[in-house]
């Protein structure tokens, strides 16, 4: 596999080419980071792990350019249904919305999309992957880190870099040499996976059977695969789950010919539900699943691990091409951390409502389900997936008018993206338009107006980008004697009403969006400019000499220095 040109001289290495890794390169790569990935093997895992892809990680994927390399390898508005032990249906998954510009439930290939993360690095002289070679050794110097790289053949070499993610999986050697611990538990219960090419079955949903018989999961994915899932229970040895026979005879009840199947693989594993006791140790973060670890019920270690590179990558960036203080860092554990514990805590949970193999329990677990679901506003909830927690940032790199956050407020939390039209566009993403860096967005108001043009200039310095948020009717409307286009705000027009419908359901209507379209920051039009100090107060940003670290390199640019956040402690569900 052929391996992009990289820096002699890396800003951040990256240990593991995994999809965490993979798509925080590209966010570096954008943002002209010099960055080395190490690779322990030879080439991409070539067969698949995670099965089902979110909106939020098709956003991510959107913002680095390569959605559209992406798509190919999906299958959008997959619904998931529930069933008891004689097939009949518990509760059904089809989220009907694309509040983020995509579908909610996305059924996927795992290693044709990595692989299209790998393409995507191409792109970038600045970034290279060194495969078959370990970080065995990590020591902080006063201005960086000293990695020894071991190849295949046992060579060593050195590497100087300022700093050092893990994304190198549940056994992560970051982690280890951090001495980070890894608190949680292991389910005693072993599951099989069998995948399955020219899908046997070919419909294209998937199910979960809650049979106290034997638990199993069906999950059609794209391009003809489709993986099943079998709990194993104790009196069942690993050798026999592995045993071709037995496989056939999982299969029987599902297939019509188990034994003309196409096995991908077929493996025995357990799920795990554990968290990193910090996410960040000096220069060395962890990333992904050497950072929290669930059960695959809901679908979101891939996806937890996607949130983990596009909340790390703009910051990282920040901070290494002189923008940011490296206590900008910091606001990632405190971030990361309570939302990485909801989605442990719930696909937990709902691994414990599928499994129970006593029928007793089993029924009285069917009679509630099924008397929830006769309560259309319950029903709504699962069928909607509004159970599924959304980040919200209460500490961090946000700044709320009081704490707790003001009801109502939308501080914190991620902003839509709808399809909207421009002066000179029709029908695109709300983020294509906007960008990947800050945006200052207003509705029914001119940007350079609330904020005035010397708080406008310095969020400019920012490459921030400024947004006029409009009904479509008022899109190409201008103020008389007006003949120009204000070259630095750009006209949105409302195309399908969901920004209106946004701002009606909040107090707030100007925004101050982060890179990763999180909203930093909202108030009412005349607090815009007041609100706008504040951040920079909380932020620090000051036209002032390039400081990374607290230490003078010399550069002359805007710097953004990041208060150090309140501690938050390690593995509390918020």
């Amino acid at each position: 596999m052929a391996t992009p040109s990289g820096p002699d001289n890396p800003a951040v290495v990256i240990v593991g080419a995994g999809p965490v890794g993979l798509t925080l390169a590209n966010i570096l790569g954008l943002q002209g980071v010099p960055t080395l990935i190490v690779e322990e093997r030879d080439t991409l895992i070539d067969y698949p792990r995670g099965v089902g892809l979110d909106d939020e990680s098709l956003r991510t994927f959107q913002s680095i350019g390569l959605v559209d390399a992406v798509l190919p390898h999906t299958v959008p508005n997959q619904i998931l249904r529930f069933f008891d032990s004689n097939r009949r249906l518990l509760v059904e998954m089809a989220p009907p919305d694309a509040r983020f510009g995509w579908p909610k439930r996305n059924g996927f290939v795992q290693p044709l999309v990595d692989a299209e993360l790998f393409a995507g690095l191409s792109r970038f002289a600045h970034v290279e992957v060194r495969w078959g070679t370990r970080m065995t050794a990590a020591t902080e110097t006063a201005d960086g880190v000293r990695l020894e790289l071991t190849g295949g053949d046992g060579t060593t070499s050195e590497v100087q870099t300022r700093y050092v993610v893990g994304c190198d999986g549940g056994r992560s050697a970051t982690r280890h040499l951090m001495g980070v611990s890894f608190e949680g538990t292991t389910s005693p219960t072993r599951w099989v996976v069998i995948d399955l090419a020219n899908d046997p079955l070919g419909h294209p949903n998937s199910e979960v059977g809650a049979d106290p018989e034997r638990p199993y999961a069906s999950i059609s994915i794209a391009h003809g695969i489709r993986r099943f899932e079998f709990m194993i229970h104790d009196d069942e040895s690993d050798e026999l789950a592995s045993d071709p026979a037995f496989v056939s005879k999982l299969l029987a009840s599902f297939v019509p010919h188990p034994d003309r199947v196409d096995i991908i693989r077929h493996r025995v594993y357990t799920h795990h539900s554990r968290i990193a006791g910090a996410f960040r140790k000096g220069r060395l973060l962890l990333a992904g699943d050497a950072a929290h670890l669930m059960p695959v019920w809901q679908g979101q270690g891939y996806n937890s691990g996607i949130r983990d590179a596009a909340n790390l990558g703009w910051k990282l960036a920040a901070v290494v091409n002189g923008h940011a203080g490296d206590a900008l860092l910091d606001s990632y554990d405190v971030e990361r951390r309570k939302h990485a514990r909801a989605m442990i805590d719930l696909s937990t949970m709902v691994g414990r409502v599928i499994s129970p193999t006593n029928r007793r329990v089993a029924g009285l677990r069917d009679k509630v389900i099924r008397a929830a679901s006769v309560v259309p506003t319950l029903k709504r909830y699962v069928l909607e997936m509004r159970f599924k927690p959304m980040p919200r940032y209460d500490q961090g790199a946000v700044v709320h008018a009081s704490t707790p956050p003001p009801p109502g407020s939308s501080a914190g939390t991620l902003f839509i993206q709808p399809r909207v039209d421009t002066r000179t566009e029709s029908n695109v993403l709300l983020d294509d338009v906007i960008g990947t860096g800050f945006a200052v967005l207003c509705w029914n108001n001119d940007p350079r107006r609330l904020l005035g043009d010397a708080t406008l200039e310095r969020w400019k310095a920012l490459g921030t980008k400024f947004i006029a948020a409009r009904p479509s009717t008022q899109l190409h409307w201008r103020p008389a004697g007006e003949t120009a286009e204000d070259p630095d705000v750009i006209v949105v027009g409302d195309r399908t009403g969901a920004l209106k419908s946004f701002f009606d359901g909040h107090t707030d209507s100007v925004l101050f969006l982060r890179p990763d379209r999180c909203i930093a920051a909202a108030c009412v039009a005349q607090r815009a400019a007041e609100l706008s100090d504040q951040l920079f107060a909380v932020l620090r940003i000051a036209p002032s000499t390039a400081v990374e670290g607290g230490e003078n390199h010399g550069a002359t640019g805007t710097v953004l220095h990041v208060a150090q956040p309140a501690a938050e402690s390690s593995g509390t569900v918020g």
